[in-house]
């Protein structure tokens, strides 16, 4: 919890950390944490028989209400100003994560700007046919790694808005890194399948999904945990708190809701996404260190035996001589050199327990062979070296 504390990261138990060494499935939003964020608007591409003028302006009024750095770069992209999009009696249509669109309502008119597929939809129950070019032009957006915002008026496809991210420099090493330890990596976003997929190939993730609703965190997360797996996730909104409280290792970020906040086992004070690579890493860090010392410790019995058994039974069972192969002055030497060594080697060991051990990202077969050659091995024979030595200066008082 200290470890963690340094990295800036408030935990509520040490199991969290210690989960957190042994997960199989992370899963990481989009934006702001893959991608830089702060999407922007790029280019408008109008329907068929809609004016560039007319489109821009729609796209404009469809965002005046909207918060959003998006919605904010809409109305950067078109140029108009505050006094060009004034209309009679406005009412604004906020985003939602069930509507996936937004907009504005004013006399006889109605304006959605949103997701392909949600456009499609509100389009088509009102009996009007989606402009195939529109369609032409998502699917392009989409398959060059941009988000397509389709916009319609009165429920007919006037055209689409596309927004361009850019993903972070050197997330594919961080990626790798995680692919290294084990541990499988997911995209979580609102886009649509096209460009989630053109956004999760670029980055290096191992899966992605899109579209993504609240519901839909929580049943991946659900899923592999059938499958005896252990999942970490990060949010920030309160619709995240079920699929928080669901993982095995849930990071609410600091800026994010009290309901979020309190569905986590972890807050992470920077609101930095990807320091639950940090917190896998100390996780890791934590095992490893307990295994190693255990390592260490069965070893180091093993040959304190070999100093203690014959030294106690050799009167009783004389051919116990052959395992004093370390050939001890006397029974009563050999047990104070044991219990010598034994009272210097622990507190030899607290300043490893504190640090930890270094660790490095590769498999953990091969972290097993690595412990045993070190801490295994040295284990064996480190006491016996030392016990031998203390047994030489002891003798000299016999």
């Amino acid at each position: 919890m200290d470890r963690a504390l340094r990295a800036n990261v408030i935990t509520k138990s040490g199991k969290a950390v210690e989960t957190a060494g042994d997960i199989d499935v992370l899963l990481l939003d989009k934006t702001g944490t893959i991608t830089i964020g702060n999407r922007k608007a790029t280019h408008f591409h109008p329907s068929n028989g809609i004016q560039l003028e007319e489109f821009i302006k729609a796209s404009a009024l469809s965002s005046v209400a909207d918060e959003t750095p998006e919605g904010k770069s809409i109305i950067e992209l078109s140029q108009l100003k505050s006094e060009d999009l004034l209309v009679p009696n406005p009412v604004y249509i906020d985003f939602t994560a069930e509507t996936r669109t937004s907009g504005i309502d004013f006399e006889n008119t109605r304006i959605r700007k949103g997701a392909y597929d949600t456009i499609k939809k509100l389009t088509e129950k009102a009996g009007n046919i989606f402009p195939p070019e529109t369609h032409e032009a998502t699917t392009k957006i989409s398959e060059n790694g941009g988000t397509p915002l389709v916009v319609s008026v009165n429920e007919k496809v006037w055209g689409v808005i596309e927004l361009q991210d850019i993903i972070k420099t050197g997330i594919q090493e961080r990626f790798q890194r995680l692919r290294k330890m084990g541990v499988k990596t997911v995209m979580v976003t609102g886009d649509n399948p096209l460009t989630a997929k053109f956004i999760a190939e670029k980055a290096g993730v191992d899966d992605f999904i899109a579209e993504a609703k609240p519901e839909d965190k929580m049943n991946y997360i659900k899923k592999e945990q059938q499958e005896g797996k252990l999942v970490a996730m990060m949010g920030d909104g309160t619709n995240d708190a079920p699929a928080l409280a669901q993982a095995d290792v849930g990071v609410a970020m600091n800026s994010g809701t009290q309901a979020a906040k309190e569905a986590g086992n972890m807050v992470d004070l920077d609101n930095d996404p990807t320091k639950l690579i940090e917190i896998v890493e100390i996780g890791k860090q934590l095992l490893m260190t307990r295994g190693t010392l255990t390592t260490f410790s069965i070893a180091n019995d093993v040959a304190k035996y070999f100093a203690i058994i014959p030294a106690l039974f050799i009167t009783f069972i004389p051919a116990l001589q052959k395992l004093n192969i370390m050939n001890l002055h006397s029974p009563e030497s050999a047990i104070l050199s044991a219990i010598i060594f034994n009272a210097l080697i622990i507190p030899f060991l607290i300043p490893l327990a504190l640090k930890g051990v270094a660790y490095k990202p590769i498999g953990a077969s091969a972290l097993l062979r690595r412990n045993l050659l070190i801490y295994g091995l040295g284990g064996v024979i480190v006491p016996f070296i030392g016990i031998k030595l203390i047994d030489l200066f002891i003798s000299l008082f016999f």
